[in-house]
């Protein structure tokens, strides 16, 4: 079957806005691709990262983006077992079940297109079989459930798999951003009281607040920001530090201001060249430092969970702040996510 042609954003050079257009989709599907019209999607602070080339000069430039979303599926390739077409699925960029198949190629302009196992900027995607997790019955709107794809899968795995999060912990959050209130959301699930979240933008901090933060310190540099951390601690330091933003200091303050055997979470990426300072004497002693890769969620499993506690309203999302945009705004949408606007932005393709 010919698929044609779909909108989408493309990064074409680094440090530099997307840009809108069309593009041609592959003639045919490969063994194991799956192509889904996207409904909405997430943008997450990892997109920012790409744009920017935190991670370093950017090899297959030009290319999509996105790895969080919502979509229908239209078409399967052969050997598709685990969705059929109609079926609604989350998209997301860990492995779940299913075939991992070849990255989709795309034209623009005449030249070859990049994209990985899953994007979500276009509007018609071409994805691998293991980055769609099929959703039954469900009442959440369409908003929401990209959260699936990323944000609350990584916050849940972080709290479940990276810290093994019980009630009797005491949590340091920082970074208020999708991930960071979504793990203080759950964290308020597992019944955790004491949760101190930092955050550089005084919006989301009152965003942390009521959403059942102990306390919370707007940040404006290590020194103040540690003063602040040792007036509310004191003697008894948080079992559980989990960075979300990436900045050098919140990670060596994760480290400093945690208890002697705690978990210390790195969700958030420094940027390459960047280095965090710690004295490694506490980690013979049980202190546990380590990143986290989406907190090792497993979409196949942990997309229905989190489901279900959404729809028996365990877990509340309905003051979970989301701004909406078109595709063709997706520039203001990423401009206002690096200026702190609070919550999920999230492209609606139906605008």
């Amino acid at each position: 079957m010919e698929i044609g042609i779909t909108k989408a954003a493309i990064l074409y050079k680094s440090r530099s806005q997307l840009l809108i257009e069309d593009i041609f989709l592959p003639k045919y599907l490969l063994t194991g691709q799956v192509l889904v019209e996207v409904i909405s999607s997430g943008i997450c602070g990892a997109q920012i990262n790409e744009i920017d080339g935190s991670k370093g000069p950017d090899k297959y430039l030009p290319h999509l983006l996105g790895h969080e979303g919502f979509a229908q599926v239209m078409e399967v390739g052969e050997n598709v077992k685990t969705v059929k077409p109609g079926d609604y699925v989350v998209m997301h960029w860990r492995p779940g079940n299913g075939i991992q198949a070849a990255p989709a190629e795309y034209m623009w302009r005449g030249s070859r297109l990049n994209s990985g196992w899953v994007t979500t900027f276009n509007k018609h995607c071409v994805v691998s079989e293991n980055r769609v997790t099929k959703i039954f019955g469900t009442k959440l709107d369409k908003y929401l459930i990209p959260l699936l794809g990323c944000a609350l899968t990584t916050a849940y795995g972080v709290l479940k798999n990276d810290a093994e999060a019980n009630e009797s912990d005491s949590i340091l959050i920082f970074g208020a951003g999708g991930v960071g209130l979504a793990i203080l959301k759950i964290a308020k699930l597992l019944k955790i009281d004491q949760i101190v979240v930092v955050d550089t933008f005084e919006q989301k901090l009152v965003l942390a607040q009521q959403f059942g933060a102990s306390s919370t310190i707007k940040f404006i540099d290590k020194i103040s920001t540690s003063a602040e951390l040792a007036a509310i601690y004191k003697n008894y330091l948080p079992t559980i530090a989990i960075d979300t933003s990436g900045n050098v200091s919140a990670i060596e303050l994760c480290y400093e201001f945690s208890a002697t055997k705690s978990r210390v979470i790195l969700v958030g990426v420094p940027k390459v060249g960047t280095y965090a300072k710690i004295y490694t004497l506490p980690l013979h002693f049980g202190k546990v430092f380590k990143g986290s890769h989406g907190g090792a969620s497993n979409p196949q499993t942990d997309i229905q969970i989190l489901l279900d506690l959404i729809l028996n309203n365990s877990l509340d999302l309905t003051n979970y702040p989301i701004q909406k945009y078109a595709l063709e705004e997706i520039n203001n949408a990423i401009c206002d996510l690096r200026n702190g606007v609070a919550g999920r932005m999230i492209i609606d393709f139906e605008l």
